[in-house]
């Protein structure tokens, strides 16, 4: 009689740990999805100020990146966005009496939401390597969540002051 205890009690178990990753799954896709969406209006954000940069100092290349980088489609995005970097990358170490406040400031956050994003896709693609949760197919309700690899999007401090 004894071991029908031990049985229930390894099925419960069991049940209890197959519940808790599956919930470990959803929560990190749901987190890396908010953080996704998080870069994403940080890149608008980024993009939007080099465009009034842009527009302040009268340079339509970097113009012409920012909205390029602002219409940008998912497949497109770190390309435009590399290139929008490079750019104000140059134009802070050429123009070291411009103000940039709020171009090195959206920047930094770019950094941090990438970082951030980058963080959480690595957590939810170690999760979906699991042999549990491949074998019981715990993520096949989610799309895979791809990193976000741009240059460091950091400007330099010295380029606002």
């Amino acid at each position: 009689m004894w071991w029908i205890v031990g049985v229930v009690v390894l099925v419960v178990v069991v049940a209890t740990y197959v519940t808790w990753t599956a919930a470990r799954v959803d929560r990190l896709h749901a987190r890396a999805a908010a953080a996704q969406s998080a870069l994403d209006a940080h890149l608008v954000r980024r993009a939007a100020a080099a465009g009034e940069a842009a527009d302040a100092l009268d340079l339509p290349d970097l113009r012409q990146l920012a909205r390029a980088a602002r219409a940008a489609g998912p497949e497109e995005r770190e390309l435009a966005e590399n290139d929008l970097t490079r750019a104000l990358r140059t134009l802070s170490e050429q123009r070291a009496e411009t103000d940039l406040t709020e171009v090195v400031a959206a920047s930094r956050r770019v950094a941090l939401a990438r970082q951030v994003h980058n963080d959480l896709v690595r957590d939810a693609l170690a999760v979906r390597r699991r042999r549990l949760v491949r074998l019981l197919r715990l993520s096949r309700r989610h799309t895979e969540p791809r990193y976000f690899d741009v240059d460091d999007p950091v400007l330099d401090e010295t380029a606002s002051v």
